[in-house]
């Protein structure tokens, strides 16, 4: 499934707003507070009113009908008014509601060609009707999908919210996660250059995000905010990625299965005694690793660290504990989250299975539990599956 980021942004602004015959200046930090969560950017020079920029854009400032006879405090008007009137409209996006996924066909018929998969929670654009079925663009797709395994509208403006992921993109090396909205507050952890990290809430210029260490704040200034939807699967993209995954559960059991005769073949060497293989399908594989990675549980977590016995962040622990089963994944939580094939719940989850969750992973153990480097204060733990949202489960092998 792919994904699509729709940029949100508020830039530095600063306006004079005309009310009740009194000009009250409107700047920048109070804007900034309030127009990321609408989702609009507006580009104000010094001294234009708000008002006229407004009608510029089609917008109408006073639009509750409200009369303001007295001056009103800027912040106040700015949420009564104008972020009303600016507040993002997805009723032009068609988004399906079923178990797994709807067909996208070529003609509104179910005779109609299948040319892609709109899964359910996922956004096409819509661009028509036709009797009972929702003509849509999304992704490489464009098609036509049956209404009746869809919203759009008024319903797919109130769903939109909830099925959209805020993330926000780290624009500098390093970037200090704050335990307060304040650059006077502690550093709860620190986050690389492109990590991606969901955002959960905005303050005056900060967003709330989670990482390994807890929930803590970033500046705006540092990162690019997007909402996250997932499109529509071509065919041909579904027939790329099923056989990607297939040469990387391959490729898989090859380095994992040249890593067990070595080893074999050392111990035979040393104790003179015959070993007997051990078996190669996923749930037994997936199991080794999950128990190979148990024997590190109260060793230290240290950012940017790879060492099962020194210290190792997240994705550090990860990459190295299937190293030793011939395993190459990258040093990035974001990036576990594309290697090996996608389980559909962690319902589904087995033994070695890659479970990842905002800005961090961990490797499932069974039972409902995973292991993982925690956050230097716990350092490598054993936790429950659901502690905090899943954002995915992979399988490796």
């Amino acid at each position: 499934m792919l994904k699509q980021r729709v940029r949100l942004a508020a830039g530095a602004l600063s306006a004079i707003l005309l009310v009740g015959g009194m000009e009250l200046p409107l700047y920048a930090a109070e804007l900034d507070s309030l127009l990321p969560a609408a989702g609009l950017s507006l580009s104000l020079e010094e001294g234009v009113y708000v008002k006229k920029v407004a009608e510029e854009k089609g917008l109408d400032v006073y639009g509750t009908g409200i009369e303001f006879v007295e001056p009103i405090e800027p912040s106040e008007l700015v949420k009564q008014q104008i972020l009303k009137e600016m507040k993002k409209d997805y009723s032009d996006l068609v988004i399906a509601q079923v178990t797994d996924y709807v067909n996208v066909r070529s003609v509104p018929s179910e005779e109609g060609e299948i040319v892609g998969k709109l899964y359910n929670n996922s956004v096409g654009e819509f661009m028509g009707e036709e009797e009972g079925w929702y003509k849509i663009r999304s992704g490489e797709c464009t098609g036509y999908v049956k209404a009746q395994y869809c919203v759009t509208g008024e319903e797919a403006n109130e769903l939109a919210e909830e099925i959209g992921r805020r993330i926000a993109i780290v624009k500098t090396e390093t970037l200090n996660v704050r335990k307060e909205a304040t650059t006077e507050s502690p550093v709860l952890g620190q986050v690389p250059r492109e990590e991606v990290l969901t955002v959960t809430n905005d303050e005056d210029g900060w967003v709330q995000v989670k990482i390994e260490e807890g929930y803590g704040f970033v500046s705006q200034e540092y990162v690019e905010l997007s909402i996250e939807f997932v499109e529509a699967e071509s065919v041909e993209q579904e027939r790329e990625r099923l056989a990607r995954e297939e040469e990387e559960r391959r490729q898989a059991r090859e380095a994992s299965k040249k890593a067990r005769e070595e080893a074999q073949a050392q111990q035979n060497s040393q104790e003179q005694t015959p070993v007997q293989p051990v078996s190669a399908d996923s749930s037994s594989l997936g199991q080794q690793v999950a128990d190979f990675a148990l024997q590190f549980v109260g060793n230290p977590y240290v950012y940017g660290g790879t060492s099962l016995t020194n210290g190792a962040d997240c994705s550090g622990f990860v990459m190295s504990v299937y190293a030793n089963f011939g395993v190459s994944l990258p040093h990035s939580a974001n990036a576990d989250r594309k290697r090996g094939t996608g389980v559909a719940s962690i319902q589904e989850a087995i033994p070695g299975d890659l479970v990842c969750y905002s800005g961090h992973v961990g490797i499932y153990i069974g039972n409902g539990q995973i292991v993982h480097a925690s956050n230097s204060r716990t350092g490598i733990i054993v936790s429950d599956a659901n502690y905090d949202r899943i954002l995915a489960v992979r399988r490796i092998f």
